[in-house]
């Protein structure tokens, strides 16, 4: 656009000159041919637009948006029409807690109150994209700006009336799948409805008070404390039974000992016994007493 009117400009300056001074009537002629390039070469380049991958361009005329868009790549079109382009890409807008994290700068978390009144702080990520077919809706009914009009406050305010059916512990642990379910449905809704499609909603991060934190910590250390305790006495337990087992063990082998036993097996005995002290290098004699205990005599001991 911008040389068709530095060619218009200098075809209007080449017939003033050809009405002009003798002079410079002469140049009024190239002056009008050099407009005239102007004006053909800013009508090529208006008429032809590239769009790139990943974007749409939405037409204008005279600031009335056109419902058709133009897909990647080159196109022919008027010279006359406006092309805003969009981005169709899948676009991610972090709200966070930790300086410089988020889309915005600074502590930019979502606190929330939670069904029994405690305030929860929560980190989360959206993943959305404009659909193509919508953008100039978009365009027309909430402007480029949309991410400010649509995404932030409505993902803000949707998980702050869905928070209230939480308690602050279970949203912590085991809901929070659920809640991170239930804030996706809604909020897809409404991105639907306003032209976006909702791809994906990460809860990154739920801080709790620290009261509430160091009440769950006292409540996870006295169950590890009991589950501790219980270790030791299954474990004193099981040495118990060993030592019954052991104890029966013993008793019954004694009393199968002392079953077995008789005075013709107790006679059998001492006379094996004796046969192995009478092959010891150390008893020469071996004098049979009276009573049932033999008398060795060492000769060894008797030369000292």
């Amino acid at each position: 656009m911008a040389l068709i009117i530095i060619g218009v400009i200098i075809f209007i300056v080449g017939i003033s000159i050809s009405r002009g001074n003798d002079n410079f009537r002469k140049l009024g002629s190239p002056a009008r041919i050099v407009g005239l390039i102007f004006i053909l070469l800013g009508v090529v380049t208006a008429c032809i637009i590239q769009i790139d991958a990943g974007q749409v361009g939405v037409k204008k005329l005279f600031g009335k948006v056109q419902d058709d868009v133009l897909g990647s790549g080159l196109h022919f079109i008027n010279p006359l029409l406006d092309i805003e382009r969009m981005d169709v890409k899948t676009q991610n807008y972090t709200m966070s807690g930790i300086h410089d994290e988020g889309t915005k700068s600074g502590d930019d978390a979502i606190r929330v109150l939670t069904n029994d009144g405690l305030e929860v702080t929560i980190d989360l990520s959206v993943l959305y994209r404009v659909v193509p077919t919508d953008a100039p809706k978009i365009l027309r009914e909430t402007g480029i700006d949309y991410e400010d009009k649509i995404v932030r406050p409505l993902t803000r305010t949707r998980i702050r009336d869905n928070a209230v059916y939480y308690d602050a512990v279970s949203l912590f642990s085991t809901k929070r799948d659920e809640f991170q379910q239930r804030i996706f449905k809604s909020i897809e809704n409404d991105f639907k409805n306003r032209g976006l499609s909702l791809e994906q909603l990460l809860v990154r991060n739920i801080s709790l008070p620290e009261s509430v934190k160091a009440t769950i910590e006292q409540k996870i250390n006295a169950e590890q404390d009991a589950q501790k305790m219980q270790f030791v006495l299954q474990k004193e337990r099981q040495e118990a039974d060993r030592k019954r087992v052991e104890a029966q063990g013993i008793a019954d082998y004694q009393r199968i000992i002392s079953e077995s036993l008789t005075d013709r097996q107790l006679q059998y005995e001492s006379i094996k016994a004796q046969l192995e002290i009478a092959k010891s290098a150390n008893a020469k004699v071996i004098i049979m007493g009276k009573g049932s205990a033999p008398l060795i005599l060492d000769t060894k001991d008797s030369n000292k």
